[in-house]
């Protein structure tokens, strides 16, 4: 006969279950504050052994999102309406994320930061989804007497630190890098350019598939701390089909306003931006433009030639073979504005293969370089030389099919070429640099 369980045993068994069931408890809880991705990102599988410095790089897309006008709105609102109202929305908006594979990092007041480790494509269908949910939520709004609501997102991607910081009582889980900088400052430059949804170039040339996306350049603008200057593009695949068709129509046409404008010849941007609003009569970011060029400014209606850019000792990244490489590829960029600045169309062919030339041999030794080293953003890197010479051969095709606007063509070699360069060399490059040096250095265990 088998012995009956001790009524101690039976007890000490239903004690355990009991721990057991306030222990997950207590762990799901816990991740409501600290996301349960953000800890399988760095590795740790018990929030318990959770330390302040714990640290890893990972390639990452980062989107914004923040109420329009949201302070406004506040000061109508006791602080319990306010508190629902943010609530009410937040609670519309986490699904869609977490159905997009991303994660919420945190919330800034009535600011969503979001991450997403495996694709930027992810991120946009994400930020599309979340304005069709608001569309929605603003539906139950209207019905309810209240007015509708509107959100700008701004979305980036690059390699970032996640870890842990603070102090013995109290730490937090964040993330750090220019990428997160930059995600942040296009969310808050949507307002400025009265848009949905803002991209940056690093996220445009991460993307699997660019052509399945309604993408258009934008601007080219300062970011705080970042030398030069960053493309800034629009995605308006969530605008009404009929002005998101009459976008696509006019992508060519607005450009060459914006070329225009860059260059300070205000009258012709004026020009072309009223023709352009003739035809798209709702585009809010072609009435930003046309705003801009009645500020009286100097040049106005002049044509400033842009001098091309210089290299400089501080774009060097280490390996002198690479260094030669990006200071002579973008003397011969430079060259080619110049020519056709000069008007001298016929002579761009030569000057165009020879750049094709030496970006695929410098692209293939920089390669072959991080393979060696184990660089562990390879793929990443690798994907934005594969963009590069998509956006290089759409140049290429334009001057062999005959354009011939020198402003409007000179924009798009500082937009694809020369612009593209100095930026890959001070963010995806330079990183590369900082991770070789690091490699080099470390003690060789005996």
């Amino acid at each position: 006969m088998s012995a009956k369980p001790s009524p101690i045993t039976g007890a000490a068994q239903d004690n355990n279950d009991v721990l057991r069931e306030r222990l997950n408890t207590i762990t799901a809880a816990y991740s409501r504050f600290v996301p349960r991705e953000f800890l399988n990102l760095l590795g740790i599988e018990d929030i318990r052994k959770v330390e302040v410095g714990q640290q890893v790089e990972r390639k990452m897309t980062i989107l914004f999102a923040d109420i329009r006008n949201f302070t406004a709105l506040s000061e109508s609102m006791s602080p319990q309406e306010n508190f629902n109202f943010l609530n009410s929305y937040l609670i519309q908006m986490e699904p869609v994320i977490t159905a997009h594979g991303g994660f919420i990092d945190k919330y800034v007041g009535d600011a969503i930061m979001a991450l997403f480790p495996e694709s930027p494509d992810a991120g946009l269908r994400c930020a599309l989804a979340m304005l069709q949910k608001l569309d929605q939520y603003n539906d139950g709004r209207q019905r309810a007497g209240y007015r509708p609501i509107k959100i700008g997102i701004g979305i980036n991607t690059g390699i970032v630190i996640l870890g842990t910081v603070g102090g013995a009582a109290r730490m937090d889980g964040t993330v750090i890098g220019d990428a997160v900088n930059l995600a942040a400052r296009l969310e808050r430059l949507t307002k400025e350019y009265r848009v949905s949804i803002l991209i940056s170039e690093n996220t445009l040339y991460s993307l699997d598939q660019p052509g399945l996306w309604s993408i258009r350049f934008l601007d080219r603008t300062h970011v705080r701390g970042k030398q030069g200057t960053q493309s800034v593009y629009e995605v308006f695949d969530g605008d009404p089909s009929p002005l998101r068709e009459a976008k696509k129509a006019s992508l060519k046409s607005f450009e060459r306003a914006l070329a225009y404008y860059h260059i300070d010849d205000i009258l012709t941007a004026r020009e072309r931006l009223n023709a352009h609003v003739a035809n798209v009569p709702e585009d809010d970011a072609a009435y930003v433009y046309l705003e801009r060029c009645e500020i009286p400014a100097e040049g106005m209606g002049g044509s400033r030639v842009e001098l091309p850019p210089t290299w400089r000792e501080d774009y060097c990244i280490g390996p002198a073979v690479l260094d030669v490489g990006h200071k002579n590829l973008l003397a011969e960029m430079n060259a080619l504005a110049r020519t056709i600045n000069a008007g001298a169309l016929n002579q761009t062919p030569p000057l165009m293969a020879q750049i094709q030339f030496s970006a695929t041999r410098d692209f293939l030794i920089e390669e072959q370089m991080m393979r060696e080293d184990a660089y562990p953003f390879l793929d990443l890197h690798m994907r934005q030389h594969q963009r590069f010479f998509e956006y290089f051969n759409e140049l290429r095709r334009e001057i062999d099919q005959g354009e011939d606007d020198r402003v409007y063509l000179g924009f798009r070699v500082k937009r694809f070429l020369t612009g593209w360069l100095i930026n890959h060399v001070l963010s995806a490059d330079r990183h590369y640099g900082h991770y070789r040096r690091s490699v080099n250095q470390k003690p060789v265990n005996l």
